[in-house]
């Protein structure tokens, strides 16, 4: 399948297509199967998706209003769903389930950026970890549709439709804090503050991104920077805010040495399915 623009679609064992209606039951039991490489690169993005989801999930019944408590746990349920899709595929190259890679990797082994991993502080914190994921993951999903793995071009496809969702939910509280009270600018100004230096983490070219973009089956994360950039900065100034100018932390292999809270989230996360291993209900 040919697509307009930057990648074209190769031929491959997959049945999925851009356009399915799919489900990550749909990607194990497609014949398509990763390679070792695609596989890695499969981790990462899920990687970062599961993170937050499991982040998003301790507002439910936390959120500051009953429709926030809906609209967070449903983004959190999205990227739970995306992060099945890609531990699901990258899974293929191994023989191994999305749980076994969810439940059953070290801290050490995740993939995951140190944004998503950011503790959801106050309300404005929240909504600006949220601005900064959905801008970059909308700018990463529309280039990856035109992937030549048709597995990846399908799930980018499914994802982008929820994730525009997700950045306008993020630019709408933006907006509404940023032109509210003294106090609610000021929290949304330092939620600003506090996530912006783990944004330059998500544009590194990290192994295996530049040579699977070489073979146009990734994007080059650095190829994002300009535009997520550009969309990040204008909304922010539309808001009456500013932009941070602090730098990037130190620290950018998604290796998980400059992780101060992986740790602690696979802890509670993987804390059930290490006890009763194999459990099913």
């Amino acid at each position: 399948m040919s697509h307009s623009g930057g990648f074209t679609s190769q031929d491959s064992a997959t049945k999925i297509s851009v356009g399915d209606a799919i489900t990550p039951e749909d990607v194990s039991a497609s014949s398509a199967v990763a390679s070792d490489e695609t596989a890695r690169y499969a981790l990462l993005l899920g990687d970062d998706c599961l993170i937050l989801a499991q982040r998003l999930g301790h507002w439910i019944s936390r959120a500051p209003e009953l429709e926030e408590d809906i609209a967070l746990g449903n983004i959190a349920l999205d990227l739970l769903g995306h992060a099945r899709f890609f531990l699901t595929y990258a899974g293929s190259a191994w023989g191994k389930t999305e749980d076994d890679l969810a439940y059953f990797r070290s801290e050490e082994e995740f993939r995951s950026c140190r944004l998503v991993e950011q503790e959801n502080g106050d309300f404005g914190r929240t909504i600006a970890r949220q601005l900064l994921f959905s801008f970059y993951t909308h700018e990463l999903y529309q280039r990856l549709v035109r992937s030549a793995d048709t597995t990846l071009a399908a799930i980018a496809d499914k994802a982008l439709k929820e994730v525009d969702y997700h950045q306008d939910h993020a630019a709408q509280w933006l907006l509404r804090l940023g032109g509210g009270t003294d106090e609610s600018k000021r929290r949304m100004q330092e939620g600003l503050e506090s996530v912006w230096p783990y944004l330059e983490e998500l544009f590194a070219d990290v192994e295996p991104t530049p040579t699977l973009a070489e073979q146009e089956v990734a994007v080059l994360p650095s190829s994002l920077r300009d535009a997520v950039l550009t969309r990040l900065s204008s909304i922010i100034e539309e808001s009456g805010l500013e932009v941070p100018a602090s730098k990037g932390a130190f620290g950018a292999d998604r290796s998980g040495r400059f992780s101060e809270n992986r740790g602690f989230i696979l802890a509670e996360m993987q804390v059930l399915a290490r006890q009763h291993p194999g459990a099913t209900w």
